[in-house]
């Protein structure tokens, strides 16, 4: 290295009269950018920021909460001083935390950024492999506007990790990572159906196979199956090998029979889930699989999935019982027992149930996190089209309320209370934006999400922890992120409140710093100046 910036150095010193060469005087200009550019480099100080007068609050040591500072340096966090009256170090920019709670930046693992809140995708081939807000051409402007939105939206609320889960426009996850401000972003993608499963019988039958190229390949019906698709191809070895090549950190697939008006769908044998579980471990990848009925939960834990993604709401057999069935007792002992990572995911369900409240649209977070031609759109008798599907009987808003919490919003937060009082390993994710509802929108779900988790009966630690060391432990992240500790990436957020005290605290958030790069709320709300 020394001996190339002496050479740069010569050639940059050569005096200029003596060229007379255009292609020597290119290589004179790029010498002496080389050195400039070098010179900065090796003067440069590092970026530091002190960050002080602030109660700390890191899952590791939650025991005794106390003031302290924390230095940032060039986006990491470089030192933690617990107690008072630690020195500024030298050339550190001051960040006065006026006695606020300073915790690690908090993480979202079920996500799905390619779906817009509201709307169904039926896209054409034609423009499949284009931006994502052309699959819409009657709403284009109003969806490029939420995506452009869409990264702030989740540091609004903090979230400054995200995991998505399935992506069928993969394009729309490389956009997100292109915006100005966002959140780091790991993915399962491409996720893995069983083939004409869910989720991707959802789509036409002409463009599900490219929607979900990675599916596990079906024998029974291979006819189904477009000739293009070789069953060698799509083991579940190979298609777990295409995740990893993609940069996957976790394979996503799935046991869903169906629900509404799609029912009886194909699911994969313990068979073929063995292969998956065997592949995902050879590859270092965290296995996920999408279920939420007691069926599909016991498939999960005898095939020792790492994490269960979803609640269990659906009991079958069960469904009529008030109580917690013993058999169902059972099952959420092996999972605790077996300490495999739980998604509750509640606000799925309050995702659906937001068409039949009337409230719900007046939520005043929803101007913070989606642009105002959304909201005007979800409010309009187009845009409350996936209400009329989800109540097809036409019930009244109360009757179908009632319907969703006496049934399976009831049983969710049965089973979320006795893995509580457990103290299973829960982690922190929420489905947003979940099906086409427009009651799962970015940053605020978490926010509802949380709330929901308490009232079930999670207790303040445990949503603290499933949000931030949990996550960031299941995920094999914890070296970079879930505490604030030296070395680990300078993601962290300010709020007035404890969240240790009260869940209000995740909306009394002044300040993220993402990467040590510091931003005010309020500049990430939906009608900031961009």
């Amino acid at each position: 290295m020394a001996g190339t910036f002496l050479k740069l150095r010569r050639i940059c010193f050569y005096r200029s009269s003596a060229i007379t060469n255009t292609k020597l005087m290119k290589k004179y200009a790029l010498a002496c950018a080389l050195l400039a550019s070098a010179a900065a480099q090796t003067s440069q100080k590092p970026n530091r920021v002190w960050i002080t007068n602030v109660f700390l609050v890191s899952p590791e040591n939650l025991d005794h909460i106390e003031k302290g500072s924390v230095l940032i340096e060039d986006g990491r966090i470089a030192k933690v001083e617990r107690g008072q009256g630690a020195k500024k170090p030298a050339g550190a920019t001051v960040v006065d935390g006026a006695d606020q709670y300073l915790i690690p930046g908090l993480m979202d693992s079920h996500v799905h950024l390619s779906s817009i809140p509201g709307m169904g995708i039926i896209p054409d081939e034609a423009n499949m492999n284009e931006p994502l807000a052309k699959s819409f051409p009657k709403h284009e402007a109003m969806v490029e506007s939420y995506l452009r939105q869409l990264p702030r939206s989740y540091l609004y609320y903090g979230y400054t990790t995200l995991v998505d889960l399935v992506a069928p426009f993969p394009q729309a996850l490389d956009d997100f990572r292109h915006e100005p401000l966002h959140p780091d972003l790991y993915s399962c993608n491409p996720s893995m159906p069983f083939a004409n499963g869910y989720p991707m019988s959802y789509a036409p039958p002409d463009v599900r196979f490219k929607l979900f190229p990675n599916f596990i390949y079906d024998p029974k019906p291979a006819a189904s199956i477009p000739a293009e698709y070789k069953p060698e191809e799509h083991t579940p070895a190979a298609d777990v090998a295409r995740v990893k090549n993609a940069g996957g950190i976790c394979v996503k697939t799935f046991f869903e029979r169906g629900f509404g008006g799609v029912r009886n769908l194909p699911v994969m044998s313990s068979e073929v889930f063995s292969e998956v579980r065997k592949a995902a471990t050879a590859n270092g990848l965290v296995l996920m699989v999408h279920a939420n009925s007691f069926e599909a939960q016991k498939f999960a834990v005898a095939g020792n999935v790492d994490v269960i993604a979803h609640g269990l709401w659906n009991w079958g057999q069960f469904d009529e019982s008030p109580e917690l069935p013993d058999e169902i007792k059972r099952l959420l002992d092996e999972i605790v027992e077996k300490r495999m990572g739980y998604q509750a995911t509640i606000q799925v369900l309050y995702g659906l149930e937001a068409y039949f409240d009337p409230e719900y649209l007046k939520n005043p977070g929803i101007d913070k996190v989606i642009p105002k031609s959304l909201l005007n759109w979800f409010e309009s008798p187009e845009g409350k089209w996936f209400g009329k599907e989800v109540n097809e009987d036409g019930a009244p808003d109360a009757v179908e309320m009632q319907r969703f919490e006496q049934g399976p919003m009831r049983q969710v937060r049965q089973v979320v209370a006795y893995l509580a009082a457990k103290n299973a390993n829960f982690l922190f994710g929420t489905d947003t934006p979940s099906a086409p509802t427009y009651g799962n929108l970015p940053g605020l779900n978490g926010y509802l999400e949380m709330k929901q988790l308490q009232k079930a009966g999670m207790s303040l630690k445990q949503i603290f922890q499933a949000a931030t060391i949990s996550n960031a432990r299941e995920f094999k992240l914890d070296s970079q992120i879930g505490t604030i500790e030296p070395g680990k990436i300078a993601n962290l957020v300010l709020m007035k409140k404890n969240p240790l005290e009260t869940i209000d605290a995740y909306d009394s958030i002044t300040t993220v710093w993402i990467h040590g790069k510091k931003l005010m709320r309020e500049s990430l709300t939906a009608d900031a100046k961009q």
